[in-house]
């Protein structure tokens, strides 16, 4: 399994919007040091919290500044844009970063951006499948497309330069409707399930993976569960009180911005502040607390979908900046080797050591005497 990031980001109206963006650059820094593989950047243009509005220039600074993870658009909300636009940003974005970049799709998340750009939000889904259509064509065909829609038209397109890596990953985001996993299933892409641990979206992990399969088989594609990514909020520390401790800098921000702003209440109505946190434990939609809690999430979810292949962190401003990047420390140290096998043989030469730890000790024992007889003879 691998293991990364979905940046959104979540930033409580009020910070310097500069030095909060330069925090999200030093987290994929710090992610990079600890061997996460992948970020995913989000995309968004109202209601002043989620504040990267191009991923794209996001990934281009972040990977002047990383070596080896890999950076997402999480995601690029297709009906904005022009598909040639877009196909041909991560083309370019493949050859920046010397094959690091993967295309993260939707149809984008908040009512309040398709407002502004006059899209009605019950064609957002099938413009989505209309644009990733030309859009697979322009970066993996060879021919030049030429296609009409009621609101765009190609003639004779084709990009310029050819991608860096052999075939750009893509993937498409879901949540809890089935447009994501069935425009997934019929192109071959992954799938990003953005809300995995939340209640309608946990629920719908098995479904979705199954429209996936349906409409590869119907479209005579294929998909893969490795490359399926499940997203999840955590925040751990050493115990549980301290993870406790830590939220309280920003857990309450983040729940009336899905309250009050975004619209998708996380916990019921009329919950006391005091209650929130034990609220959203139990449901199951947040880890906060120890390593081990995070473990046991993982495989909450691995017996709920039966197996993904990448679990993302929601990156949150829940706790401070130092203890947020603590939390990534512990989950890189404790975390990730639960499900990458790194400790078999380090357990295996420690068991080996202590089991005939007699027999070694006694040798070393005799060497040494032996050594002060030598040296008396």
């Amino acid at each position: 399994m691998n293991f990364g990031i979905f940046l959104a980001p979540f930033h409580p109206v009020g910070q310097n919007p500069a030095l909060a963006i330069e925090s999200d650059l030093q987290l994929i820094e710090h992610l990079d040091g600890l061997g996460f593989e992948e970020a995913w950047i989000g995309e968004h243009h109202s209601a002043g919290y989620e504040i990267i509005g191009s991923p794209e220039v996001f990934i281009a600074a972040a990977s002047q500044r990383t070596r080896s993870i890999r950076l997402g658009t999480g995601v690029v909300s297709l009906p904005y844009h022009n598909p040639f636009i877009v196909a041909d940003r991560i083309v370019f974005l493949d050859n920046l970063t010397r094959g690091r970049i993967m295309l993260g799709v939707g149809p984008g998340a908040l009512p309040s951006d398709a407002f502004m750009l006059g899209i009605n939000p019950n064609s957002q889904r099938f413009m989505m499948e209309q644009s990733l259509e030309a859009i697979t064509m322009l970066i993996n065909g060879e021919e030049p497309i030429t296609m009409e829609t009621d609101w765009f038209v190609l003639k004779n397109a084709r990009l310029q330069l050819k991608s860096y890596s052999k075939s750009i990953e893509m993937a498409v985001a879901a949540q809890v409707s089935p447009a994501g996993p069935r425009a997934a299933g019929r192109f071959g892409l992954g799938l990003l399930s953005i809300g995995a641990t939340t209640l309608g979206g946990f629920d719908a992990l098995s479904t979705h993976w199954s429209i996936m399969e349906q409409r590869a088989q119907e479209y005579h594609t294929t998909v893969d569960r490795n490359n399926w990514r499940l997203v999840g909020p955590v925040h751990i520390a050493e115990s549980l009180d301290k993870a406790r401790e830590n939220v309280k800098y920003g857990l309450s921000d983040w729940i009336y911005y899905f309250r009050n702003v975004a619209a998708l209440p996380l916990v019921p109505e009329g919950t006391k502040e005091e209650d929130v946190v034990d609220a959203l434990i139990e449901t199951g939609m947040v880890v906060i607390g120890t390593p081990n809690d995070a473990i046991e999430q993982i495989y909450r979810l691995l017996d709920k979908s039966k197996g993904f292949g990448t679990f993302l962190i929601m990156a949150t401003d829940w706790a401070n900046k130092e203890n947020t990047f603590y939390s990534y420390e512990l989950f890189a140290k404790y975390v990730a080797p639960e499900f990458k096998d790194y400790l078999s043989k380090p357990k295996a030469s420690m068991t080996f050591a202590q089991s005939n730890r007699s027999e070694f000790i006694g040798a070393a024992v005799n060497a040494v005497v032996n050594a002060f007889k030598t040296d008396k003879a």
